[in-house]
């Protein structure tokens, strides 16, 4: 969650959290969301590296910080995806993962579609 309401801070759209535990094991949620270009990309990953690093948590691995297409920070038990729109579009991950659990988010987090 606070990965969530840390990307709604640099208004991140289309935020959804899938908890992907049960399907594939390997980790517990994917956190999606989406900026509209490339600087807002970088922008959103930024915020949720302090915001989490302030709780204590640092990334495992990073990719995708040099393009800021799909931006992945891996958490171990959260995996989080920081989307520019058109890949977003281009991968479908919630297609992908549509047999997921939608987790609710908290008000004032911008929920997928809202």
């Amino acid at each position: 969650m606070a990965a969530a309401r840390a990307a709604s801070t640099k208004q991140a759209e289309d935020i959804l959290i899938l908890e992907v535990g049960p399907i594939i094991g390997i980790t517990d949620y994917f956190v999606i969301c989406s900026g509209n270009n490339e600087r807002q990309v970088a922008t959103i990953t930024e915020e949720i590296e302090k915001q989490l690093r302030a709780d204590g948590s640092k990334p495992y691995r990073r990719e995708g910080e040099s393009e800021a297409r799909w931006v992945l920070l891996d958490y171990l038990d959260v995996v989080v995806h920081i989307f520019h729109k058109e890949e977003r579009e281009f991968y479908e991950l919630e297609r992908l993962w549509k047999d997921a659990q939608v987790v609710a988010l908290e008000d004032g987090v911008k929920q997928e579609g809202a």
